[in-house]
Order: structure tokens, then C-alpha cells, then sequence
């Protein structure tokens, strides 16, 4: 979903010798205007936000699946979608590094990774976000169908979300398969796709195919979803309880927007100045130059905030967390079902103290 993956001047495509949409601005337009990308953004920035937010994925997400990993004869539909949220951002995080050294200095790692770091890249960043349109169905039909939602909540958790997440999540990697490849030049060693010509029409295809599949249609689900879920905790619930649900609500909606809208509107109309539908500004590009890049990096914080909104804000699940930690340490198995039967508890609050019961 990383625009990294369309865009080989942005973010980790550097080189001037790329193929791609870095180079449309200069070769288009009769005004000169230069790209390139500030050195401190880019050796020194960028590696740090990756390795921070690398080192808070790794944390948060391998946690929830430690405590998931506990718990698998007691795991609800929630655990579920938990655990496939929690194993996407791993993965994604897990490419991190190498999109850092690539920031640093260039690419080292040879084409069969420069493909495969690609694929790893698209799957599980797309797949983060579908699982996240999932969980806003899943809360729906919990909250508002509460009285015959148990088929389709177990239809969608057990079997639809591989066709509606992981296998579009895949096929979205083919690009990567058929694009990907290693450069050697002049300025060092890039990793990015390199795109037949017309490669601006390739590039905006695939950003469009970026905003509409890993945003506007997660998105509109999401905000559907949690707005009609808040207007029935308004009209239902009372007191402390419907105080604390509605403020969850707003926060998982504002976390989702608030981490991938402003990035998505800078590949939007840096996109569109590509194909000449809005004027062409030089202070623009290199506006964009420095926005996106940021904004990116803002968006993959999400992967580190999913543990939080959807596990740690639960009672219950802080508490499992420590009895499966305490259990890891300890070698006595006699411990193990007393463990289990606290996990379980889990499934009646974890994404919330609230509404996010299973």
C-alpha cells in the first residue's frame, strides 16, 4: 500500500537513474525544477522513524500474538481478526530495516530481496488496512445486529476474510513481481519498480489503484460502520459505559484518518500535476518533495497504534498479557490452565472496556 512501492522518487527510490514518475517533472515542463531529496530527510530522518516505529511493531504486535498464541482454544471472532491485524503489521514492520539502510546509503541486498522485501511490503500493508474495514464490520453486527449476528460474524471472521483480505492482498503483489528490479549507476544501488513507457500512466494507475484500495474503500467502511455505531450507543447505552464506548469509537476513527489522509492527499495531487489535470507549480513539487515522505512515515505509525487501539485499551487483555508473560518465564505447566482460563476472559472486552465485547 506504501507509496514507495509507485513512486521511485520519493521516499526510498533516490537515484536519478530510476525509471518512474521522479523524473516526469523536469522532462515535461519547460520550467526547471529540482527534486532532490533533502540529505538530512533522507539519511537521517527517515532511518530513525523506521527504526523507531520497527522497534514499537515488533513490541506491540508480537505481544498480541505471544497472548493470542495462549489462548487458541478459547479465541473469538475479536481474537481472530486480531491475531491476522496483528501478524500483518509484523510482517510489514520486519521490512523496515531494509528500507532503512536503503534510506542511509543504497541498496544491499541483491534483486531476489529487493522483490521479495516488495511483495512483503504490498501484502501486509494492504491487508492491515482491509483487516481493519473487517473489524468495523465485525463491530457492527455485534453492536447493531446484536440478536442474529453470531452466523455472519463467524462467516466473515473464519472464511470470508481470506477472500476479502488476503487474497486481494496477494494479487496486488504481481506489480512487484513484474516491476521490481535492481539498478546500478553512477549514484549507487536502487531498489524500485521500473515501468514501461508511458511510465507516468503506469505510476498514476498504480497510485490510484494505492488510494482507492489501501484507503477510500477501507475508509468509507470504517467511517459507515463506527458512525452508525455511534449513533446506537447514543440512543442505547447510559452513563459511564456509553461515555466511554462513543470515545473509543471517535478515536479509532480519528487515528485511521488522522495516519493515512494527509499522506494519501500528497500522492493525490502530486498525482494529478503528474498528469497535467491541475497546473504545473515548481514550489508545489518541492512542497510535496518534503510532505510525502513525512506523512508516510506518519502513516506507518498506525501499524504501532493497532495494538493499542484494538488490544491494550482492553482490562482484561492487559491482564493476559502479564499471566502469558509470567507463564513464558515460568517452566511449570500446572500453571498453564489456571493461565487459559484467565485468558479467555478476554473475549468479552479486549478492543475496549466497552462496546468491543465479542
Amino acid at each position: 500500500m506504501s507509496d514507495l512501492q509507485f513512486d521511485e522518487s520519493f521516499v526510498l527510490e533516490f537515484n536519478d537513474s530510476d525509471i518512474g514518475s521522479g523524473e516526469w517533472m523536469e522532462d515535461n515542463f519547460e520550467e526547471p525544477c529540482y527534486r532532490a531529496i533533502d540529505p538530512k530527510l533522507k539519511k537521517i530522518f527517515l532511518p530513525t522513524v523506521y527504526g523507531i516505529i520497527f522497534v514499537l511493531g515488533i513490541v506491540g504486535n508480537g505481544l498480541v500474538v505471544i497472548v493470542m498464541g495462549y489462548q487458541r482454544k478459547s479465541r473469538t471472532m475479536t481474537d481472530k481478526y486480531r491475531l491476522h491485524l496483528s501478524v500483518a503489521d509484523l510482517l510489514f514492520v520486519l521490512t523496515l530495516p531494509f528500507w532503512a539502510v536503503y534510506a542511509a546509503s543504497s541498496w544491499h541486498f541483491g534483486s531476489f530481496l529487493c522483490v521479495a522485501v516488495h511483495m512483503i511490503h504490498t501484502v501486509n500493508l494492504y491487508s492491515s488496512v482491509l483487516i481493519l474495514a473487517f473489524i468495523s464490520l465485525d463491530r457492527y453486527l455485534a453492536v447493531v445486529r446484536a440478536t442474529n449476528s453470531n452466523a455472519p460474524r463467524r462467516l466473515l471472521a473464519e472464511k470470508v476474510i481470506y477472500v476479502g483480505v488476503w487474497l486481494p492482498a496477494v494479487l496486488l503483489t504481481v506489480p512487484d513481481m513484474v516491476f521490481a528490479k535492481v539498478h546500478d549507476s553512477s549514484t549507487g544501488i536502487s531498489c524500485g519498480r521500473t515501468y514501461p513507457d508511458p511510465g507516468d500512466i503506469w505510476a498514476a494507475a498504480f497510485r490510484f489503484q494505492q488510494i482507492l484500495v489501501g484507503f477510500l474503500l477501507p475508509g468509507l467502511i470504517i467511517l459507515t460502520c463506527y458512525c452508525i455505531i455511534i449513533c446506537r450507543l447514543s440512543q442505547c447505552s447510559k452513563g459511564q459505559h456509553k461515555r466511554k464506548a462513543l470515545k473509543t469509537t471517535v478515536v479509532l476513527i480519528l487515528c485511521f484518518f488522522s495516519c493515512w489522509l494527509p499522506y494519501c492527499l500528497g500522492i493525490f495531487v502530486d498525482t494529478l500535476m503528474m498528469l497535467k489535470v491541475i497546473p504545473y507549480s515548481c514550489s508545489w513539487v518541492q512542497s510535496l518533495e518534503k510532505w510525502i515522505p513525512i506523512t508516510e512515515a506518519l502513516a506507518y505509525f498506525h501499524c504501532c497504534l493497532n495494538p493499542i487501539l484494538y488490544a491494550f485499551l482492553g482490562v482484561k487483555f492487559k491482564k493476559s498479557a502479564r499471566n502469558a508473560l509470567s507463564t513464558s518465564r515460568g517452566s511449570s505447566r500446572k500453571m498453564l490452565p489456571k493461565k487459559r482460563g484467565a485468558i479467555s476472559s478476554v473475549s468479552t472486552e479486549s478492543e475496549s472496556s466497552s462496546f468491543h465485547s465479542s
